[in-house]
């Protein structure tokens, strides 16, 4: 039987679950979303959508609005701590050839229009998940905290990189430590004209610090530094020292913020995964292919998969959409899983010669050859 004569039961209303739930609801399909929190909160950090991800939403009918709600950034530049040039990636050819822009936005906005383009009746908020059991039926049983449990179809785990459903399907699955520590902010600041359409990201030894325009008057910011162990690393008093001798705007983007503006983390992905998907329960997003954010496509690769898995469910049963899904996804998802982690190492080397020679390669590599990568990551898989 098709899997489209059943109501898919999507576990998690982040990026991924919306997208999935907004291109279901275009299709006709039956769908509702669980999310463990009690209220949608209008706060967070900023995002940028690369052109892969903008095509996906073009699709989805939100370009515009996304576009509205944001900045456009037509070049990602890699520069040293006083901001001279190291590398740049031009983005206006991919502008032209796509019909879609980068655009860097309020985590919140975003959020808030995909949320707005849901039937909010599908939406089911306080519903944690604890634990699931697959059952001899082929069903499932979901269990939420303090709720009674639920028999479900076909399940679509979008719960992040700390997945319960991940756990309970693929227990021997690995979360890895980059050892880097993160701080991340939204200020009220304007960058200079020049800065206004760019993505900035300083490499230091052993840090680095990235800044971008989200709005006229908005900037999102983020700073990682080296880290073995020591939590307390990620206090503010150590933000300021770490990145003190950086130019002077990013210590001028730094003061400005509030305190209780910044939010911490520790960097970490999914050491990638074999197989996504088990009987009728399937993995989108970070709970199947969580990266490391030094390529800037967390986000924007879960928005593939949305469309990717949506498409598949509309046209096959349960097992052969999963199985399309996965065998069209997981070859790129995985790549960007390892190339961002091979780009974190590369960007926080310590050793000043190492330095030295990383910043002469990556000045010496010819734009056809930027452009063939790019290329790679912002061409959508053929359906």
């Amino acid at each position: 039987m098709k899997s489209s004569n059943y109501k898919a039961d999507i576990i998690g209303a982040g990026i991924g679950g919306l997208t999935t739930a907004a291109f279901l609801q275009d299709k006709g399909l039956h769908f509702d979303i669980y999310e463990k929190a009690k209220k949608f909160a209008s706060i967070g950090s900023g995002i940028v959508l690369a052109n892969n991800a903008m095509q996906v939403d073009h699709k989805l009918g939100v370009k515009e609005e996304m576009e509205s709600e944001g900045n456009v950034i037509s070049s990602i530049n890699m520069v040293r701590p006083d901001l001279s040039p190291i590398s740049k990636m031009n983005l206006t050819y991919f502008e032209k050839k796509y019909a879609a822009k980068n655009i860097a936005i309020h985590r919140a906005s975003l959020h808030k229009i995909l949320v707005n383009k849901v039937n909010r009746d599908s939406i089911k908020l306080d519903h944690e998940l604890e634990s699931l059991k697959q059952r001899k039926d082929g069903n499932t049983t979901l269990i939420f905290k303090n709720r009674k449990p639920m028999i479900s179809k076909l399940v679509l785990g979008s719960d992040g990189i700390r997945s319960i459903i991940r756990d309970n399907l693929f227990p021997n699955n690995r979360v890895r430590s980059a050892k880097q520590i993160c701080w991340r902010g939204v200020v009220n600041f304007k960058l200079p004209a020049k800065y206004f359409h760019e993505l900035n990201e300083a490499w230091g030894r052993g840090s680095r610090f990235g800044f971008v325009q989200i709005g006229s008057d908005k900037v999102y910011w983020y700073a990682v530094k080296s880290n073995d162990s020591n939590k307390d690393d990620l206090s503010m008093d150590n933000l300021i020292a770490c990145f003190g001798p950086y130019h002077p705007i990013i210590n001028d983007i730094v003061s400005s913020t509030p305190e209780e503006g910044i939010y911490t983390d520790d960097i970490c992905d999914l050491f990638p995964l074999k197989t996504w998907f088990k009987k009728n329960i399937c993995l989108i997003g970070d709970a199947a292919h969580a990266t490391t954010p030094n390529m800037g496509q967390g986000a924007c690769q879960a928005i593939e998969d949305a469309f990717t898995i949506s498409e598949c469910l509309s046209k096959y049963n349960i097992e052969q959409a999963f199985f399309n899904y996965q065998k069209l996804r997981q070859p790129k998802a995985c790549q960007v899983v390892k190339t961002s982690w091979m780009i974190g190492r590369l960007a926080h080397l310590s050793n000043p010669f190492a330095i030295s020679v990383r910043n002469t390669l990556l000045q010496a590599i010819p734009e056809i050859a930027n452009r063939k990568q790019l290329e790679a990551i912002f061409r959508l898989s053929k359906l």
